[in-house]
C-alpha cells in the first residue's frame, strides 16, 4: 500500500522521536579528564567515555557524551590520568601467580633482592623468620622466582646450599622460567626421588659426582615431582593460588587473565571463587592437550560462566631457552654448566605426540596454544601444523605460537602462511638479554629474539606476554621491553625489532582480545564493548619511550567497578614484595595443602 505524504511526515516524526530518545539515554558513569587511548583506528583519542550497566554508550567529546548525563549519573574524574582499554593477558599463569604472591621472593633486582647464593639463602631465612608461626605448623618452604643467570655464582643452588638454611623442613624453590626446581635433602626424601629415580622422558635429575640428585630438577623431572603438588592442594588451597594470582594481574591493569596450561581441578577452582564473588576479572583457561582431552571436549566454550572459560588447550613442545632446555636447530653459543659439545637443548615431548595433539585440535575446531622457545621446536611445530592443514583444512580455530623466542625469519614466513597468531615474549630482552647476548645464542642472533619488528613489518598482529610467574604480570616493563628492547645493562638488543608504543599498545589489548575470539568484547573502547578499563599514570603516547617502564597502573576497572586502586603514589612494585604479611591465612592455608601434598607425592 502506498504511502500518503502525511504518512512519510508521521513515520520521520515518529523516528526522530525516537533518535532523540536513544541520544538521551542516561548513563551510569561518565568518565572524563584525563587523556583517552581507545585503540580503535577509526576514532583513536575521546575526551570522555559514558557507560550503562557495564557497556560502552558513548564515546566522543565531552559536550556529545554530557548528553547522557543524568541526576543518578556518577562523574569519574580522570585527573589527569591516562585511560586505556583494559589490558588482555596474551599467555600467563594466573593461579600460578598466586605462588609467586604468596612465596618467598627469590627474584633478582629490581623486583627482588637476591644477587646470589648467600642473598637467597639470606631472603630464605628472613622469610622464614618472618613467617615462623607458618613455618611451625605447616613444616614446608616455597620460593618463587630465583635465576641462575643473575646470581654471581653463574649457578643454580644445590640441595647442599637450601640444607645450609634448614634440613629439617622440606624447602622448594622454583626457577623464574618455571621449568626448572630446587629441593633441599628433605624434599627430595618426602617426594621420593634418590639415586635410583631415572630421569622421566622430556627431564633430568642433575646428580653430583657420586649419582646421588644435586637437588636440581628439569622440565619433566620437575613437572612430574613438585607440581602435581597442586593437583592435591584441595579446594581451598588451589582457591587461595587464584585469589592472590587473579588480585596480583588486577594491580598491573588486566581485566582478562590466561590460565595457560591449566587442569580441570584448578578451573573448577576458578569458577568456585567466582561464584563467591572474588574473582575480580576474567579468566581464559587452555588445559594441557596431552592430559585431559575429555574435560577440554567437555568445557571449552566461547561463552564465560560468571567470568570464566575454557578458551582451548595448551601443548609444550620444550623448555625454557635461559636454562638451556629449549630446543634449538643449533647447539648452544656458550652454555653454563656441563653440557656436551654441540648440546641443542631438547624437546619435552614427541613428534607423533605433537602431530597428534595438532591433529585433534584440528579435527575439534579447538583453538591450541603451543609453547614453542627453540627454532627446533618451532620446525616441528611447523611440519605439524602443515600436516594438520592439509587434512582437515583451516577451522578457523586461530592457532597461538607462545614465546618463539628463537626463531629464523623464514619460521616468522611459515607461521605467517599457516595462519598462527603469534605471542611473544620481549620482556626477554630485559630480563635475560645480556643472557642470551652472551651464553644461549651469541650477540648476532640474540638482536632477534622475539622478533616483533619481523612479524610487524609483514602487517601481521601479534601479542606481547609476561608468562607470569615467570615475570611480574608487569604491563609498564612489557610495554618498555617491546618498545625499547633494553636489557639489563642497558643495551639495546635488536633495535630493528623495536615497535612504536601505540603498536605495542595494540599487542596487550585488541591484539589478543582477537587472539581469544573477543575481538568485539574487549581490546578498545568502542560503543557496546564491554566497559573494561585501566588507568595509567601518564599517557604512555606522551612520554619518553625510555621512561615507560616507571609508568604506573593507578587504577583497573571491569565492568564499570573499579577493582584495583592504586595506594596513593606508593611505587607497585614496593607493594607486592612482601604481599604475604597483608594475607597470611590464605598463606597459611596455602602453605599447609601444599605439606600434605608433598607428604602424600
Amino acid at each position: 500500500m502506498k504511502k500518503s505524504p502525511l504518512g512519510y511526515l508521521l513515520t520521520a516524526s515518529v523516528m526522530l522521536a525516537a533518535g532523540a530518545a536513544w541520544s538521551q539515554e542516561i548513563a551510569d558513569t561518565i568518565y572524563s579528564g584525563g587523556p583517552i587511548l581507545t585503540i580503535n583506528d577509526a576514532q583513536p583519542s575521546a575526551e570522555a567515555v559514558a557507560v550503562k550497566d557495564g557497556r560502552i554508550l558513548a564515546v566522543g567529546d565531552l559536550a556529545a557524551v554530557s548528553a547522557h548525563q543524568g541526576s543518578e549519573t556518577a562523574s569519574f574524574d580522570l585527573k589527569g590520568r591516562a585511560m586505556l582499554p583494559g589490558f588482555v593477558d596474551s599467555h600467563g599463569h594466573v593461579v600460578m601467580g598466586g605462588l609467586q604472591a604468596l612465596s618467598a621472593n627469590m627474584l633478582s633486582p629490581p623486583d627482588g633482592e637476591v644477587r646470589d647464593i648467600a642473598s637467597l639463602q639470606d631472603v630464605l631465612r628472613a622469610w622464614m623468620a618472618d613467617n615462623a608461626e607458618i613455618v611451625d605448623k605447616v613444616n614446608l618452604v616455597i620460593g618463587f622466582g630465583y635465576d641462575d643467570a643473575q646470581l654471581a655464582e653463574l649457578r643454580h643452588p644445590t640441595r647442599e646450599d637450601l640444607d645450609a638454611v634448614s634440613r629439617d623442613v622440606p624447602i622448594v624453590i622454583v626457577h623464574q622460567s618455571g621449568h626448572i626446581g630446587v629441593a633441599n635433602s628433605k624434599a627430595l626424601e618426602v617426594a621420593g626421588i634418590d639415586a635410583s629415580s631415572p630421569n622421566p622422558d622430556g627431564g633430568a635429575i642433575r646428580r653430583g659426582a657420586d649419582g646421588e640428585p644435586n637437588g636440581v630438577l628439569e622440565e619433566y623431572a620437575f613437572f612430574t615431582a613438585i607440581v602435581p603438588m597442586l593437583s592435591k592442594l584441595g579446594e581451598e588451597g588451589i582457591e587461595a593460588f587464584a585469589r592472590a594470582g587473579a588480585e596480583l594481574w588486577a594491580s598491573y591493569g588486566y581485566t582478562t587473565a590466561q590460565d595457560g596450561r591449566s587442569a580441570r581441578p584448578i578451573v573448577e577452582a576458578l569458577k568456585a571463587i567466582d561464584a563467591k564473588g572474588d574473582l575480580p576479572i576474567d579468566v581464559v583457561a587452555f588445559p594441557d592437550v596431552l592430559e585431559d582431552r575429555d574435560y577440554i571436549s567437555e568445557a571449552v566454550s566461547q561463552d564465560y560462566d560468571g567470568h570464566v572459560r575454557v578458551g582451548g588447550c595448551k601443548l609444550t613442545i620444550d623448555g625454557a631457552p635461559q636454562g638451556f632446555t629449549a630446543l634449538r636447530d643449533r647447539p648452544y653459543y656458550d652454555p653454563v654448566g656441563d653440557y656436551p659439545a654441540g648440546y641443542a637443548g631438547y624437546s619435552a615431548v614427541s613428534m607423533e605426540q605433537v602431530q597428534d595433539a595438532v591433529n585433534w585440535c584440528y579435527a575439534n575446531k579447538v583453538q591450541i596454544l603451543t609453547h614453542s622457545n627453540g627454532e627446533g621446536a618451532s620446525d616441528m611445530l611447523i611440519a605439524a601444523l602443515g600436516e594438520a592443514q592439509k587434512t582437515y583444512g583451516d577451522p578457523g580455530n586461530r592457532p597461538v605460537l607462545i614465546h618463539g623466542q628463537f626463531l629464523r625469519e623464514d619460521q616468522v614466513d611459515s607461521y605467517q602462511k599457516l595462519g598462527v597468531f603469534m605471542s611473544l615474549f620481549p620482556m626477554h630482552t630485559f630480563f635475560w638479554g645480556d643472557w642470551h647476548r652472551d651464553h644461549t645464542v651469541g650477540p648476532v642472533n640474540a638482536d632477534n629474539i622475539s622478533p616483533t619488528g619481523w612479524v610487524h613489518q609483514r602487517g601481521m598482529k601479534f601479542a606481547t606476554h609476561h608468562d607470569a610467574p615467570v615475570a611480574r604480570p608487569d604491563s609498564m616493563r612489557i610495554l618498555s621491553a617491546t618498545v625499547t628492547r633494553r636489557t639489563r645493562s642497558g643495551d639495546i638488543l635488536g633495535p630493528h625489532q623495536r615497535v612504536d608504543v601505540m603498536t605495542a599498545l595494540k599487542a596487550m589489548t585488541i591484539w589478543p582480545a582477537w587472539q581469544h575470539f573477543e575481538e568485539d568484547e574487549k581490546g578498545s573502547i568502542e560503543v557496546g564493548k564491554t566497559a573494561d578499563f585501566v588507568l595509567l599514570s601518564k599517557d604512555p603516547t606522551a612520554v619518553d619511550p625510555e621512561t615507560l617502564s616507571g609508568l604506573k597502573v593507578m587504577a583497573t576497572i571491569k565492568d564499570d567497578a573499579v577493582i584495583y586502586q592504586a595506594p596513593d603514589a606508593v611505587q607497585q612494585s614496593a607493594l607486592r614484595l612482601s604481599p604475604i604479611a597483608a594475607d597470611p591465612e590464605a598463606s597459611e592455608q596455602l602453605l599447609h595443602a601444599m605439606a600434605d601434598a608433598m607428604a602424600t607425592n
